[in-house]
């Protein structure tokens, strides 16, 4: 079947299920606001957000790079999204995993729930 029209899908709802599916601990992005801080105003923030993505306003911010060690003394770039990245990215996974989960077989398992 051909879809040509998702976007329907990323309501409040969805953005806010998104939102509380992020760890609270999360390491903020290259905005520094937390998950504390964005929730102080969930609604009005998502409200927000959810306006920006259906009139094409919305874009993505740069990640916040940071370097973790690895065991070898060499250091493994890391690049950190913003919460409403996070948020957005969460929200359209859960739309196209509905979608494309139909499609796996039993023995696929890279990046799949589960």
């Amino acid at each position: 079947m051909r879809f040509t029209a998702l976007l329907h899908h990323v309501d409040l709802d969805r953005l806010e299920a998104a939102y509380r599916a992020i760890r609270p601990q999360a390491a903020p992005g290259v905005d520094g606001v937390t998950w504390r801080e964005y929730g102080r105003d969930l609604q009005g923030n998502l409200r927000d957000l959810h306006a920006r993505i259906h009139s094409g306003r919305y874009r993505a911010s740069p990640s916040r790079r940071v370097y973790i060690p690895k065991a070898d003394g060499r250091q493994r770039p890391l690049g950190i999204a913003t919460l409403e990245d996070k948020i957005v990215q969460r929200a359209v996974v859960e739309v196209l995993n509905a979608i494309y989960e139909e499609d796996f077989l039993g023995f696929s398992y890279g990046f799949r729930p589960g």
